[in-house]
């Protein structure tokens, strides 16, 4: 008769590959085989090959444009779609991707108070702001034209617009007199330099970045460096009009639910959302950071076509799929 074979507690090292042998009969049981975590490469190439390959990320569809992944220790990979669009150090207007800066403005230099919130997610109330010609040499007051009236009954209602965060910027934070340059200059020294320009003293939209500079931005949100990345997803509320009572208006298409948190979306949609964290520029610009907190994307674009309409949700379209690719290390065809 063949004895048992001995199961100890515990093994010296030096028989770690017998007693793996003897795992089942050890009673172990089933596949001894484990997960692996992908590696780096491996999710670059399923990552590459979607943008490269989707119909949802050509070239023909958005135009040239660059795309970048990293985590918080820095880049780790990207490359460019299309002849002629732009590079990693290409400076361009990013449109509502300024948002996320101006919340985290906010917060680094006051912290998270309450009060701010409706300012940062949009349901303060200040729903009437029409954008006047806003140029270089204006201030943040004199953007706001006539358009700072509170409508009361707005009050606690998502709609979404630049008024809230221009009100909150001259009213609250003291930045009324500042032109573009002074803006610039303020906004550096509380968040960092990331290269971040305000074209305009508009502080919903007013900013020129480059994707490395807002790279950088994200991977501090990842690292700790800025307050926003612990504040990511707080103060959240529903924006598609068709189903939340409280929104208003919102440009992300109706057939998606998306929810808006404090100067940007989390991607919280119960089909096509992986909530993600985002904040989605008008002319392309579509910066992220995963729901789980460890990696950050771009996809930096300036659509030059005037007709394009709702190039941001495009551009979202195309980037989270280059999210899903790379978080799970296979590529998406379609």
């Amino acid at each position: 008769m063949t004895p048992r074979p001995l199961c100890l507690p515990y093994a010296p090292i030096s028989a770690a590959i017998a007693a793996g042998l003897l795992m089942t009969a050890c009673g172990g049981g089933g596949s001894t085989d484990t997960p692996t975590t992908p590696t780096d490469g491996e999710r670059l190439a399923a990552a590459s090959q979607t943008a490269n390959s989707h119909s949802l990320c050509s070239a023909a569809r958005l135009g040239p444009y660059y795309w970048e992944v990293g985590d918080a220790r820095g880049r780790i990979g990207g490359g460019q779609v299309g002849a002629g669009g732009p590079a990693r150090d290409t400076t361009m207007a990013i449109a509502s991707a300024s948002k996320w800066v101006y919340a985290a403005y906010v917060l680094q230099k006051a912290g998270a108070r309450d009060a701010d919130a409706p300012y940062l997610n949009f349901t303060s109330g200040y729903t009437q702001m029409v954008l006047p010609t806003c140029g270089t040499m204006e201030t943040v007051e004199s953007c706001l034209g006539n358009n700072d009236e509170l409508v009361k009954e707005d009050v606690g209602r998502y709609s979404y617009g630049s008024g809230h965060m221009q009100v909150h910027a001259s009213r609250v934070m003291g930045l009324g007199a500042m032109r573009s340059a002074q803006l610039t200059t303020e906004v550096a020294s509380v968040v960092g330099a990331y290269g971040f320009t305000y074209v305009q003293p508009q502080l919903a939209g007013g900013l020129a970045a480059s994707p490395a500079g807002y790279a950088a931005f994200l991977r501090d949100m990842l690292n700790g460096q800025l307050r926003m990345g612990a504040a990511l997803g707080t103060h959240k509320v529903c924006t598609n009009p068709l189903t939340c009572s409280t929104a208003i208006n919102a440009p992300v298409p109706t057939l998606e639910q998306w929810n808006y948190s404090l100067g940007h979306w989390v991607e919280d949609d119960p089909k096509a959302g992986d909530h993600a964290y985002s904040s989605a520029g008008a002319f392309g610009f579509y910066p992220w950071i995963d729901a789980g907190r460890t990696h950050y994307g771009v996809l930096a674009r300036r659509t030059q076509d005037l007709s394009e309409e709702n190039a941001g949700y495009r551009s979202a379209e195309c980037g989270r799929l280059i999210r899903k690719a790379w978080l799970t290390a296979a590529p998406i065809s379609g």
